[in-house]
C-alpha cells in the first residue's frame, strides 16, 4: 500500500522521487491520512486515489481469517455491546477487507472516510469521531470504548471524552522479546494482543 501511494504522489503530482517520500510523512503525520493533504493542497480527486491505490491491492493474497479476532468479536454480549468499524478507508475498500477477514457478520455499522467528497473528515480529526457518534446515534461519548493501532487516533478519542481507550501495538517479530511493554500517554492501556480486551473490557463479553 505504501509503494501504491508513493507512486501516486510521483505519477499524478509530478513530484520527484525524495520529494514524494517527504511529503507522503508529512501528511500522514499531520493529517494521519495522506490523502488527506493530496485533497487539501493539491485538488486531488479521492475516488481517483482509491481506485489506483486501495482497490488496486491483491487483498485477497494478503489478508485471510483470523479465527481469534472473529472468535474475540463472537464473544461480545450483543446485549450489552455494539460493535462497529471506525476507519479511514473509503467504504468499498473497508467492506472488502472486512468481507476477506470473515468479519462482515460481525460488525453491525462501518465508518468511513467519505472520498466523494472533497472535505471529508478522518481520524484524528475531531469532526470524524462526531460523525460516528452521530451515526451511531450516541449522544454520550463516554459510553463508547474504542481501541486502534495508530496513537494519534486513541488520543484524539480520550481527549473528545469517549470511555475506555486503548492503543494496540502488536508486537512483530522485529520487535525482539527484550522490548518492554510501556503504556503510551494520553490512552487507557496499552495491547499488544487483542485477546487482552477480554480482561480490560470483560463487562461486555458473554460469561
Amino acid at each position: 500500500m505504501t509503494q501504491r501511494i508513493h507512486s501516486y504522489f510521483v505519477s499524478d503530482l509530478g513530484l520527484s522521487e525524495l520529494e514524494a517520500s517527504t511529503l507522503h510523512r508529512d501528511y500522514y503525520t499531520r493529517y494521519g491520512l495522506a490523502l488527506r493533504g493530496l485533497v487539501r493542497h493539491h485538488g486531488a480527486d479521492g475516488l481517483d486515489f482509491d481506485r489506483k491505490c486501495d482497490q488496486s491491492l491483491p487483498l485477497e493474497e494478503l489478508l485471510s481469517e483470523d479465527e481469534t479476532v472473529c472468535k474475540l468479536l463472537e464473544d461480545m454480549d450483543r446485549r450489552k455491546t455494539r460493535v462497529w468499524a471506525l476507519t479511514n478507508a473509503y467504504v468499498t475498500h473497508a467492506t472488502r477487507v472486512l468481507r476477506i477477514l470473515k468479519l462482515e457478520d460481525l460488525i453491525e455499522d462501518i465508518v468511513y472516510c467519505d472520498y466523494a467528497v472533497p472535505d471529508f473528515s478522518c481520524k484524528p480529526e475531531p469532526e470524524y469521531y462526531q460523525q460516528a457518534l452521530d451515526k451511531a446515534k450516541v449522544s454520550d461519548p463516554s459510553k463508547c470504548h474504542f481501541v486502534d493501532d495508530n496513537l494519534q487516533n486513541v488520543q484524539a478519542a480520550k481527549k473528545l471524552g469517549w470511555g475506555s481507550c486503548v492503543y494496540f501495538r502488536e508486537r512483530r517479530a522485529t520487535d525482539g522479546e527484550l522490548r518492554d511493554k510501556e503504556d503510551a500517554e494520553g490512552v487507557d492501556a496499552t495491547i499488544e494482543s487483542l485477546e487482552e480486551l477480554r480482561t480490560l473490557w470483560k463487562h461486555i463479553f458473554k460469561t
